[in-house]
């Protein structure tokens, strides 16, 4: 247009009849061809003089602020905790989705498109506190260089943290002792939830072992005990998540701790924060988890009379006339007496109950 009427000498009406247009059009972009030059052929931004529904300048200020505390503080800092901060600690309502806009417009978020879709996990969990308990542990290592272990106890419904400590290493009698500390505090659960790992159960090791002394103790208490199917890790996926927000909250502390005694004060100090002062994305209104399991009644253990250790087992008599059987994961030697060394028998066991039976091994045939 500018063309026609300055190269071409077409009049403003030819122009605006010529390409459709106003002639008021016209007359403004000459207008602006004068005032401008070259600049006057580039794009005008749309956006309008003023937006009364924007989001002031104070709240998006204070949404990164919040969002740089949170995160260098080893903290859940997403759209969700921060409106429940804002809401709570400032007296701000937004959305998730404005605070997330926020985020994403002053390049805090960074997109990960290999994510597997929350939507399609399958979620389950407790209808009330003390109905499933998970226990996982997980390595730490300390700035000597030596490896430690921390081992954690979950309330399934409110992902309460019952109990975190850490260990040199785990065992069967210390999965043992950190159940029974946290029951003595909070009660002891209707059931619990852990891996196959054989400080919880020999279940997959083919039977022919004793239970674990925690195995044993669940069946005493009548507490139902629950195993995820080997390589199902998402079964005990609250645990595991926890043990990750854990990490993720030592990985920001100033000090790493050089001993076990300074890891542990910093697992009471995250226990505490978590329990008590953290919102959970997970639970309603994003509720604590300290809040959530103490709104409900808890549930507590059944009876396991019938479920009974069943085991069929091939030995030798030794030269002293002893077996050998675990249980409780302690070994226990059963005497036969001498006459019957080197005696291959087999025995049948239900619990305390066992039953030893002669039975010679079978002779190969010679073709």
């Amino acid at each position: 247009m500018i063309t026609a009427l300055l190269t071409e000498g077409q009049t403003v009406s030819e122009v605006a009849a010529r390409y459709g247009v106003h002639r008021s059009w016209v007359y403004r972009l000459k207008a602006r061809y004068d005032d401008e030059g070259e600049a006057a052929f580039e794009p005008r931004s749309r956006r309008p003089l003023t937006s009364p529904s924007a989001i002031p300048d104070a709240t998006v200020e204070l949404v990164l602020r919040l969002r740089k505390e949170l995160a260098d503080a080893g903290l859940d800092a997403g759209a969700d905790t921060l409106c429940w901060h804002l809401r709570r600690h400032h007296r701000v309502v937004i959305s998730r989705a404005t605070a997330h806009r926020i985020l994403v417009r002053h390049a805090t978020v960074t997109p990960d498109p290999s994510k597997r879709p929350k939507s399609s996990y399958i979620r389950f969990e407790a209808e009330q506190p003390n109905e499933t308990w998970q226990s996982d542990f997980t390595h730490y290592r300390l700035t000597t260089g030596a490896d430690v272990e921390i081992i954690t106890w979950l309330d399934d419904h409110s992902r309460y943290a019952l109990h975190v400590t850490a260990h040199h290493r785990i065992t069967g009698p210390i999965v043992l002792d950190t159940f029974t500390t946290a029951a003595a505090e909070h009660g002891y659960p209707a059931s619990t939830l852990t891996d196959n790992g054989m400080v919880y159960t020999v279940r997959f090791a083919g039977g022919r072992g004793g239970r674990t002394r925690l195995e044993v103790e669940l069946r005493r208490l009548g507490i139902t005990q629950k195993n995820s199917r080997p390589s199902h890790p998402t079964t005990c996926g609250k645990v595991e998540r926890f043990q990750q927000t854990l990490k993720k909250w030592l990985r920001a502390q100033p000090r790493q701790p050089a001993t076990i005694t300074a890891l542990q004060a910093l697992l009471d100090t995250f226990t505490d924060e978590y329990n008590h002062r953290r919102p959970h994305r997970s639970l309603q209104h994003r509720a604590t988890p300290s809040a959530a399991y103490t709104t409900r009644p808890k549930a507590t253990p059944g009876e396991r009379h019938s479920d009974t250790h069943d085991r069929v087992r091939q030995d030798k008599v030794s030269k002293t006339g002893n077996l050998t059987l675990r249980h409780n994961g302690r070994l226990h030697h059963i005497g036969i007496g001498r006459t019957h060394a080197g005696t291959y028998v087999r025995l049948l066991v239900q619990d305390l109950d066992i039953t030893i039976v002669d039975t010679p091994p079978a002779r190969s045939c010679a073709s």
